[in-house]
C-alpha cells in the first residue's frame, strides 16, 4: 500500500525539497501541502493522508496547536513533527499535543523516508536515543507537583509486568526488544502495550513514554 503524505510547512523550499525526495521513495506518495498550521487542519480533513510532516512555527495556527486539532478529529492520525534542532521545547510539547515523533529538518532522504514509514505503520518513537534525551529534557518544563501526583496516580492501575513494559517504552525499546528482555513472545509485549495505552488513556507509544518520564518511572538524566 501506498503511504499518503502530507507536507505543511511555511516555508516554500522546504516543502518541495521535501516532496521531491518522498516521491522519489517506493511506497510513498505527497498528496498535498499546507503553508501555515490552519491550512494544515483543513487539508487533513479533505485528504485523509496517512501521515503529516509538521513544522512546528508557522503562522495563523502553529505546528502544537494544528497537531492537536489533527489528533482532536481524528485518533488514528499520524504526525511527524519537522524541527530544526532537536533540543526543541516545542517539539516536546508537540509530542505532548499528539505528535507520533520528530524529525529533524536536515534528515537525508533515507531517513526522512524511514521515518515516514515508521510512524505510518504505528511505531510512535523515532530515534530511541535523541527522542529520550528530548523528553529527558523538557519533562522538567512540567516538572509541578500536581503533575507528577496525578500521572503517579494513574499508573497506580497498571499491574507489574505493565509497568515494567512502559519503562522500557521510555527507554526506547521497540516490541520486539522488550520481548527478547522480558523473555516472552513479542504477540504478549503488543497485548501489554495495548492495556497501557487503554489504562492510562494514551493514543501511542510517544505519548507512554512522556508519561514515563513525568511521572518519574524514568529518571531524567
Amino acid at each position: 500500500m501506498t503511504i499518503r503524505v502530507l507536507i505543511a510547512d511555511d516555508q516554500m523550499m522546504v516543502r518541495e525539497g521535501f516532496s521531491v525526495l518522498l516521491n522519489a521513495m517506493p511506497g510513498i506518495e505527497v498528496v498535498g501541502e499546507a503553508v501555515n498550521g490552519r491550512e494544515a487542519v483543513d487539508r487533513v480533513r479533505e485528504l485523509s493522508p496517512d501521515v503529516v510532516l509538521m513544522d512546528i512555527r508557522m503562522p495563523e495556527l502553529n505546528g502544537i496547536e494544528a497537531t492537536r486539532e489533527i489528533v482532536a478529529a481524528d485518533e488514528t492520525a499520524k504526525v511527524l513533527v519537522l524541527t530544526t534542532f532537536d533540543l526543541d521545547e516545542y517539539v516536546y510539547q508537540a509530542l505532548r499535543a499528539g505528535a507520533s515523533g520528530f524529525l529533524l529538518k536536515d534528515a537525508s532522504a533515507r531517513q526522512l523516508a524511514d521515518g515516514v514509514r515508521v510512524v505510518a505503520a504505528g511505531e510512535a518513537l523515532l530515534a530511541p536515543s535523541v527522542t529520550r534525551r528530548l523528553i529527558t529534557e523538557f519533562s522538567r518544563l512540567a516538572d509541578t507537583p500536581r503533575l507528577i501526583q496525578a500521572a503517579q496516580a494513574a499508573y497506580g492501575e497498571l499491574t507489574e509486568r505493565e509497568t515494567e513494559v512502559l519503562i522500557l517504552i521510555a527507554q526506547g525499546l521497540s516490541n520486539a526488544e522488550i520481548a527478547g528482555r522480558l523473555v516472552v513472545a513479542e504477540s504478549t509485549i503488543k497485548t501489554h502495550v495495548s492495556r497501557i495505552l487503554v489504562k492510562l488513556g494514551l493514543r501511542d507509544r510517544t505519548q507512554a513514554a512522556v508519561f514515563a518520564y513525568e511521572a518519574r518511572l524514568v529518571t531524567p538524566g
